[in-house]
């Protein structure tokens, strides 16, 4: 399996592409793509390169390095390079190696690639568990590439139209054409049933001043949840007011969506007024329709300048109107926390669940707590 006589180095690397997917590795043609730009920035007649760069674009696995070594040996007629380290690594690992390599282009030498992919994979998993509100400003640009991963599922619901089914109520229509393509005789019974549509989910992100170390972090996760289902995903912001941004994160951009959003908002790092905002919101959206059976999640730290019996009514109305209402508070995942604001104290009666919002890996579970509402 050596490498052809030819003139054009892109056909050779293509041609290696090729080979290792016939000894079982998963190059598609993103990775082969990605391996091509950062052969451009490397010096080809240096096997080492070579070597690294088709290693972090074109593997995907810890498994596929001892193939992709005997490949490339067969291949360049070449050994591959002595590797001071273990060369296994986790999966997570390897997928940063690929992440990397399209970023940076795959140009640095082996030790050097080998340490900053090293530290790239170890800064990805210590963030998803560091708290949202004292990122530094290199995090959070990290932070919003993992937001892009997330792939929201929304919760499902029994429809009022029926759909075929193999059990379930009869469906006379359907049985009788039946009937009549067979002659008039009964041959089978046709039934139907309820099919699923997605659940409604409305997402209240409280933007005060008390949350806005967080606010940007849960408005861009707030827009991956309403990207994965545009038309059932409803997004307010309260604060001194209630304002409506679903529109806004609607868009495909996560960068044109949040400074919509941020324009749309004029309440900012203001003050707090969760009762008299959550009535403004059911008496003109959620009795209406917002939020009957819907799944509704409220972001807030509880802190609540207003009347906190106000919110506790209005928490109690909404429940009747809801099929579940979870409140995301970032400080329920620290130790020690014990819910005595106010405002988390009057709402706690009328909760189905009391979350933790402060990081990444928290907002994760939170997706499944949605789905499985």
């Amino acid at each position: 399996m050596s490498a052809p006589a030819s003139t054009d180095p892109l056909a050779g690397l293509v041609g290696f592409a090729a080979a290792l997917r016939e000894a079982g590795l998963p190059c598609d043609a993103h990775r082969v793509q990605a391996y091509l730009s950062a052969v451009e920035r490397l010096d080809v007649g240096d096997p080492a390169q070579l070597y690294w760069a088709g290693r972090l674009t074109l593997c995907g696995d810890p498994d596929d390095l001892p193939r992709y070594d005997e490949a490339f040996a067969a291949w360049f007629d070449a050994d591959p390079p002595r590797r001071g380290r273990r060369t296994a690594q986790r999966p997570q690992q390897a997928r940063m190696a690929a992440l990397v390599s399209q970023e940076q282009g795959g140009g640095e030498d082996s030790e050097r690639s080998g340490d900053q992919l090293s530290v790239a994979a170890s800064e990805a998993e210590v963030l998803r568990d560091r708290d949202l509100g004292e990122l530094s400003p290199a995090e959070r640009r990290h932070l919003r590439e993992l937001f892009e991963k997330l792939r929201p599922v929304l919760p499902r619901r029994s429809s009022l139209r029926y759909r075929p089914a193999r059990r379930g109520r009869l469906d006379p229509a359907r049985t009788l054409r039946a009937m009549l393509a067979d002659g008039g005789e009964t041959g089978r019974l046709a039934y139907a049933r309820h099919g699923p549509r997605p659940r409604r989910v409305v997402l209240l992100i409280d933007v005060s001043g008390s949350m806005n170390p967080y606010a940007d972090s849960l408005l861009r996760f707030a827009h991956v949840v309403t990207r994965s289902a545009p038309a059932s995903v409803e997004v307010f912001t309260l604060g001194t007011r209630l304002t409506r941004v679903s529109r806004q994160l609607r868009q495909r951009d996560p960068e044109r969506a949040m400074l919509a959003a941020g324009h749309a908002v004029a309440d900012f790092a203001g003050g707090t007024r969760l009762g008299e905002t959550l009535r403004v919101f059911l008496d003109r959206w959620g009795q209406r329709g917002l939020a009957r059976r819907s799944v509704v999640v409220l972001f807030s730290d509880g802190w609540e300048r207003g009347d906190a019996s106000l919110l506790g009514e209005q928490l109690a109305r909404l429940r009747r109107l809801a099929h579940a209402v979870l409140w995301v508070n970032p400080h329920a995942g620290r130790d020690g926390y014990a819910p005595v604001q106010s405002g988390i104290a009057a709402a706690l009666p009328h909760l189905d669940r009391l979350l933790a919002g402060h990081s990444l890996a928290t907002l994760e579970r939170l997706l499944v707590e949605i789905r499985d509402a």
